[in-house]
């Protein structure tokens, strides 16, 4: 007898009592760069490659969604099928096995269900495991129908961000969501998309698994009615997934996952010029060169033009307006504060010291003032 899933989240005891079941497939949905034979999973699971199988990996963007047909024939490789009852995991608990649920869910297929506290929970009870092993079977028959309200993308995003359309939901931690830590990922700025709110996908779980179905509505409700139009964000698309599944949970119905999340949008838009802990590398590179060139009081010709060879029209132009309101002080407290911000600039101090030499000789000559500012911005930087 064929499974049918009632629910999108189930028990390692419910999976243990279904495990021979005909149409069951197991998925390992951990978040890794390649299949690892040294690493053990539930019996007969099948790796769901997100990041090289299901991503479209010609995306600039980390995890980015896949086409219908690509996701489609991976679907096929593993051996799934329309009449398939999927449940799937991950070794943390609860993490990228969301995305997997919710992937699935954007390309018309319901029948899933995300397995409750994971692998960690699985070895807790003492179930059986094995050592992973590549799949091998018959191909499936899975059909994929594309739901185009399920993704969204940063068109929308920005959309729904101006006009207010959706509320949008912030799954970060609420230290990246208010800029008090650095993005994890290398260069990209601080910040937050305007007018998200944050609810840590964390709030949502107690040691690996989901809280009670009361304690999870009510975190929603506080941000949210049941009926309103919700995008989830967070800063790659994984774990926005974990708050779209405790909100189906919860009973929420119109919601939808930014597939870019902060990475994306951190990427594509520019910071608040007036907190340098949001600037992007572009933007602190134009303010520097700026603040370099008008050392002598007078930025020439030529060296607004290294300055527009360095960066867009764009960003010099609000960089430019920036620097004018700032005064001396201001300036330097700005530079510091946003090249702390980007371990870019401590990884590498010897390009911008290079940008900052090749912008003083622009106009053919080194002046002692612009001596005097080189050797301070060198010892602030190297400080901070």
């Amino acid at each position: 007898m064929n499974i049918i899933l009632t629910s999108p989240l189930v028990s390692v005891n419910w999976l243990h009592e279904k495990l021979g079941a005909n149409n069951l497939v197991v998925l390992d949905g951990t978040i890794a760069k390649t299949f690892n034979a040294l690493s053990q999973q539930i019996p007969t699971a099948r790796f769901f490659d997100i990041k090289q199988k299901f991503s479209d990996t010609s995306n600039a963007f980390p995890s980015a969604f896949p086409s219908e047909h690509q996701f489609q024939t991976e679907a096929q490789n593993l051996g799934i099928n329309q009449d398939s009852a999927i449940v799937v995991y991950d070794d943390k608990g609860i993490y990228s096995s969301a995305r997997v649920w919710w992937l699935f869910k954007a390309f018309g297929f319901s029948n899933i269900a995300v397995l409750d506290g994971g692998f960690p929970e699985w070895k807790k009870a003492g179930f059986p495991i094995e050592n992973a092993a590549p799949y091998n079977g018959n191909k499936g028959s899975f059909k994929a129908s594309l739901q185009p309200n399920y993704m969204k993308f940063f068109d929308d995003i920005k959309t729904a961000s101006e006009h207010k359309t959706h509320k949008i939901i912030d799954a970060r931690s609420s230290d990246r969501f208010n800029c008090k830590v650095p993005e994890p990922r290398e260069g990209l700025r601080r910040g937050t998309i305007p007018n998200s709110v944050n609810l840590p996908f964390t709030n949502l779980l107690e040691h690996g698994r989901f809280k009670s179905k009361k304690e999870i509505a009510k975190a929603f409700y506080m941000l949210a009615e049941p009926d309103e139009a919700i995008i989830f964000s967070c800063g790659s698309g994984i774990t926005a997934c974990v708050l779209a599944l405790g909100a189906e949970l919860s009973g929420y119905k119109n919601i939808s996952v930014y597939d870019g999340s902060w990475t994306e949008y951190g990427t594509l838009t520019s910071g608040n010029m007036e907190q340098p802990k949001t600037w992007t590398k572009d933007e602190l590179l134009a303010y520097i060169l700026i603040y370099v060139s008008h050392s002598d009081l007078n930025e020439s010709r030529k060296e607004t033009a290294y300055i527009l060879s360095r960066v867009d029209k764009n960003v010099y132009q609000r960089v430019y307006e920036q620097f004018e309101k700032d005064n001396d002080y201001q300036s330097i407290q700005n530079i510091i504060e946003a090249v702390n911000t980007h371990d870019y600039y401590r990884n590498d101090l010897a390009d911008l010291f290079a940008d900052i030499k090749l912008l003083a000789f622009a106009d053919g000559g080194y002046n002692e003032m612009e001596k005097a500012v080189y050797s301070n911005l060198k010892k602030i930087l190297k400080d901070a």
